[in-house]
């Protein structure tokens, strides 16, 4: 796929890598093999004057049954399971590590953030929302955000703090991953990451439920996610439900200092050129989303110029 010629620092893209290997034909970053492949795809993504983070993600109990070889069980923070049937699933029970299991767990990130490194990308952002390892982690209370803070530690530690973002959503009920006090556990989580000095924090609004977005009145801002913004001293990126027009009234009114899109820049590869001439938009096709078809759902989208 080309990547359209875009100045720097106004084209953000992300890859996705799993660390628990949850779901079948997902790229890892584990070996030399991985960290080689990555290559080309990051220099060709340089070439159009981007910047690139690749995002890290276990998956915990967010595993269906048989998946794991040799009948190995899934870790999560409790040994309770996803109910049977939500998403359509039946999911394998998990089983909580052992102390001694945790180090090694928090070595898998650093070591995923130094390949990552190597491959060419600019940074690494751990994924902390939906429903996944870190957020089983995080909901809900019992000290659990120690085991995010020992992983943002530790990989800050191998990279560099300035390469290191993390994405939350405590509002979100993902996997049954469910928290009592979403605003105090965003607000905690927010003061907490300071200590690291990150590069940035990235949440997703509350309006957000699964792949529903409960939107309000064209001109409102949201609020939820000011208390998250004021008490975090660096970059605050705010994703979920936003088009051109709330994007920009959000950064207009300060709630946020970058605002993060994502089924719109999968279906508009040039969505910055769209924005920038508020020229219509590729509507996104879901069903074709994580199919790992080579030519379909993902690089088949129109620029604008072919669409014409």
């Amino acid at each position: 796929m080309e990547v359209q010629n875009i100045p720097l620092l106004t084209q953000y893209k992300m890859g996705e890598f799993d660390l628990s290997h949850r779901y079948r034909d997902t790229p890892g970053i584990r070996t030399r093999e991985q960290v080689e492949a990555c290559k080309p795809i990051v220099d060709a993504v340089h070439e159009k004057g981007s910047i690139f983070f690749l995002q890290l993600w276990h998956v915990g109990r967010a595993i269906t049954n048989g998946f794991l070889p040799n009948g190995q069980t899934p870790i999560s923070s409790t040994a309770r399971g996803i109910s049977p049937g939500v998403d359509g699933q039946e999911w394998a029970p998990p089983r909580r590590p052992t102390k001694d299991e945790i180090p090694g767990v928090v070595n898998d990130f650093r070591i995923a953030a130094r390949n990552a490194i190597e491959a060419g990308f600019d940074g690494v952002e751990l994924h902390g929302a939906n429903g996944y390892l870190i957020e089983q982690f995080l909901k809900d209370q019992e000290n659990r955000c120690r085991f995010a803070l020992e992983i943002v530690e530790a990989v800050a530690n191998e990279i560099g703090s300035n390469r290191v973002g993390i994405r939350l959503s405590p509002y979100a009920k993902l996997y049954e991953a469910i928290d009592s006090d979403p605003d105090a556990l965003g607000l905690y989580m927010a003061n907490a990451l300071n200590k690291f000095d990150i590069r940035y924090l990235h949440v997703i609004e509350p309006r957000v439920y699964g792949t529903v977005v409960l939107q309000g009145p064209e001109d409102e801002v949201p609020h939820k996610l000011l208390p998250m913004r004021k008490a975090f001293k660096n970059t605050f990126i705010a994703a979920g439900g936003y088009d051109r027009r709330k994007g920009n009234l959000a950064i207009s009114k300060n709630y946020a200092d970058l605002i993060a899109y994502g089924r719109s820049f999968l279906a508009n590869p040039d969505l910055v050129r769209r924005f920038e001439i508020d020229a219509p938009l590729n509507k996104y096709n879901r069903s074709t989303f994580y199919i790992p078809d080579p030519v379909v759902g993902y690089t088949d989208y129109p620029f604008l110029e072919e669409a014409n």
